[in-house]
């Protein structure tokens, strides 16, 4: 029988995956696990590309990169070739990540970097409601285009365990070209008047269009980049919210609205009035049990800290317990 001309060219025998590959391609997601498997084999990027082509694939070597880092996904059908070859150069089971590029991946993903989670408190969903005022100009949601990397909140407590002051720096990456701005949903807590709030932006930003909302105490507002970002790009910026009344809290945490890397949370206590307890505390909403809890140490400077590592949505922060 006649061989197809671009039948895959035998190169090396099978190999024996590592259980993190393996752990990868089991559950993905595609990016996650192309990366892993190149790291396994120990090729850099130029000398994929050139062993692609020698299984008559050819591919930029930028496309590889973006699909190692997420910035792009491989469509269906166009790149199933690319793919089928990719598992043979790195050795891989066939369609070991053919699997991961499929309609259902594609369609968890597709929920997953929607802007909101399900069942929010009423003080939320009204301040939420604010949102709608905010969509761009083709009608998608606010922050459609961006992924948040990394968030790192500093809240600062006075000695009567008040949220007086929460500053918060953010790190997005670009899904495409044209994000230009930030949208951010505050929650103060009942009490807190929120026409008194005070919002300072800190680093590459300034502030745009603010809504408040009394009758919840929340506020969302907009936060504006000084440039367009490009596919792929990085922003970091950083901005200062200040409580004119602040109230007795219990907890702090942020809603998160769709998988984040690295969450950190610093807070400051008065170090003359320390609560008797912190629990980093992850929940899927308000007023369910958590579903991580863990102790954290509060040192004699009043400082807690609080990291989270790859946290989808759901709501994470720190209780405290005071005498």
């Amino acid at each position: 029988m006649q061989r197809e001309a671009h039948q895959l060219v035998e190169t090396d025998p099978p190999r024996a995956l590592a259980p993190a590959l393996v752990h990868a391609l089991r559950y993905g997601p595609f990016h996650r696990a192309l990366a892993e498997a190149i790291t396994q084999r120990g090729l850099p990027l130029s000398r994929l590309r050139a062993r692609l082509n020698t299984q008559g694939v050819a591919i930029a070597e930028s496309t590889l990169s973006y699909w190692q880092r997420g910035l792009r996904h491989p469509s269906v059908p166009r790149s199933l070739a690319a793919v089928r070859a990719l598992e043979h150069v790195l050795r891989l089971p066939g369609d070991s990540l053919v699997v991961l590029i499929g309609p259902q991946q594609r369609a968890a993903e597709a929920d997953e970097r929607q802007p909101s989670i399900p069942e929010l408190s009423q003080s939320w969903a009204e301040t939420s409601a604010l949102l709608d005022e905010f969509t761009d100009l083709s009608g998608h949601p606010c922050n459609a285009g961006l992924d948040v990397v990394t968030v790192l909140d500093t809240v600062r407590m006075t000695g009567r365990g008040n949220v007086y002051e929460v500053g918060s720096t953010m790190v997005v990456r670009a899904r495409g070209h044209g994000p230009d701005s930030f949208v951010v949903t505050h929650q103060g807590e009942p009490e807190v008047d929120i026409e008194a709030t005070e919002l300072h932006a800190v680093e590459g930003c300034r502030i745009g269009r603010v809504r408040k909302r009394r009758s919840s105490a929340g506020m969302v507002f907009e936060l504006l980049f000084d440039r367009r970002l490009g596919e792929g790009d990085v922003h970091v910026f950083s901005f200062r919210l200040t409580t004119a009344n602040p109230v007795p809290s219990s907890t702090f945490f942020r809603t998160v609205r769709a998988r984040m890397s690295v969450y950190l949370i610093h807070l400051h206590f008065d170090p003359t009035a320390l609560p008797v307890r912190c629990t980093r505390v992850v929940r899927a909403r308000e007023g369910l049990d958590p579903l991580l809890s863990e102790p954290l140490l509060c040192g004699r400077d009043g400082v807690v800290s609080a990291y989270f590592d790859t946290i989808g949505p759901g709501l994470a922060g720190v209780d405290f317990l005071w005498d």
